[in-house]
């Protein structure tokens, strides 16, 4: 059984679609860590008036060996918990959200563990697109406030937090993976191992998160990848299918974004989204 002490908890702030759930895997990837994905949907297990995909592991689906068998004792720290459930004493937790990751920080604290924080960025323009892709019935100058939102919530959350804490750019980690990591595990007082980099090879269970990122990794594990609970929507399913796998630094919104959407994103966050632009 793992001990308090012993026990760190990586959690990602930042807005989602930037990455977050490949972080956690290239983490989750170490020999004593594991990722959970988004630890908030811990509280959904069980619950069958919630969706499958809330409350299910998003790879192996209902009959997931580590999650069907959890149940998250609400009186106890629930990353603590998950560590002697699995055996590792790293837990990544990327659920992003401020409230959750001070309510998580406190607990673990309480019992002498010890919290880290990253915070992910990412181009504006990039997650922007990303939304839109999945959500073009939403508002799209209300996918860029919201985005704003997010950072400016993360960067707050960030400065306030007392721990070990990195940033990190979801660029520097597709194209400078091996540098990355060793910094995140120099954070965390572990050896670096290159098997990070291969993280579609890791057997990851995980909960909600980015649906192509997982199906990367469902496609090595299921020799048919339809049988994972994973699956992928139209306008998707091309560039995953496709993938070969490996970390690659992920550029549609280049070739996707209709000029108007990107006229839009200069005029209300081009200033904010100067110190994570990306050009290269």
């Amino acid at each position: 059984m793992t001990g308090s002490s012993d026990l760190k908890v990586v959690m990602i702030c930042g807005a989602g679609h930037s990455g977050s759930t490949l972080l956690g895997m290239i983490l989750g990837s170490h020999s004593q860590a594991f990722y959970m994905g988004e630890g908030g949907k811990a509280r959904y297990l069980g619950d069958l008036n919630k969706p499958a995909r809330k409350r299910v592991c998003k790879i192996c689906g209902e009959d997931c060996p580590v999650w069907s068998g959890f149940v998250w004792d609400k009186t106890q720290a629930l990353h603590a918990q998950v560590a002697s459930h699995i055996g590792r004493n790293v837990i990544i937790d990327s659920t992003k959200k401020d409230a959750w990751i001070d309510a998580r920080s406190e607990e673990l604290r309480s019992i002498g563990a010890s919290p880290h924080l990253v915070l992910l960025t990412r181009d504006g323009r990039a997650v922007v697109n990303s939304r839109i892709r999945k959500y073009p019935e939403r508002n799209p100058e209300t996918q860029i406030r919201d985005w704003m939102g997010q950072m400016e919530r993360s960067e707050v959350l960030y400065d306030s937090f007392d721990g070990p804490k990195m940033r990190i750019r979801y660029e520097d980690l597709a194209e400078k993976s091996e540098q990355v990591a060793h910094k995140l595990c120099d954070m965390l007082e572990l050896d670096y191992e290159s098997s990070m980099l291969n993280f579609s090879q890791t057997d990851h269970h995980v909960l909600g998160g980015n649906s192509g990122t997982q199906y990367i990794a469902a496609r090595k594990r299921f020799e048919n990848p339809d049988k994972a609970f994973v699956s992928l929507n139209e306008r998707t399913r091309d560039y995953y299918k496709d993938h070969g796998g490996n970390i690659q630094l992920d550029l549609r919104w280049k070739t996707e974004m209709a000029k108007e959407h990107i006229a839009l994103f200069d005029h209300i966050a081009g200033t904010y989204n100067e110190s994570m632009k990306w050009e290269a």
